[in-house]
């Protein structure tokens, strides 16, 4: 007499098409629980990337956001999470090609922006100008770019054709 071979005990809560048909076996509940554990793990650690996401300096949130896409898309491959997979190489491509500025910078051209933004009429930016045109563009730069945002921002929300 010959021991029998150790099986699980399976249990069948409802019968499906493929059980009916007269398939193959049931797929364990175990493999079942543990892929779904890691599904809610991974859900679960993309969410709190996220959010930590905004607390990171602008340079290094493409960077957050490409690690998670990859991440999602390399344990999603299967289904139809992979397709984030490229995006994420392109965020992890493109971050250390983006300009790295320190917070200090950020927070004065911040300031910058708002006292330039008080020249809002077309006499007083004509008087601004005037004063820029007297130093070199070494110098003067940064104002110039910072004025040049703010009139094709104005000028983006303007009807055409209307006055200046």
């Amino acid at each position: 007499m010959r021991l029998r071979a150790h099986r699980r005990n399976l249990v069948v809560w409802h019968q499906s098409a493929r059980s009916a048909r007269g398939c193959a076996r049931p797929r364990p509940v175990r493999a079942r629980r543990i892929r779904r554990w890691i599904r809610v793990g991974a859900l679960l650690t993309m969410l709190g990337l996220m959010s930590l996401a905004g607390g990171v300096r602008a340079r290094w949130r493409p960077v957050l956001a490409g690690v998670v896409l990859t991440l999602a898309g390399v344990l999603m491959r299967a289904g139809p999470g992979s397709v984030v997979m490229l995006p994420g190489l392109m965020f992890l491509v493109t971050a250390p090609l983006l300009p790295g500025r320190p917070d200090a910078d950020s927070v004065r051209r911040a300031e910058l922006e708002r006292e330039l933004a008080l020249y809002s009429t077309p006499a007083q930016r004509c008087d601004l100008e005037a004063t820029l045109d007297q130093y070199p563009d070494g110098i003067t730069y940064e104002l110039r770019d910072i004025l040049a945002r703010q009139a094709m921002a104005a000028g983006a929300s303007r009807v055409p054709g209307g006055p200046y």
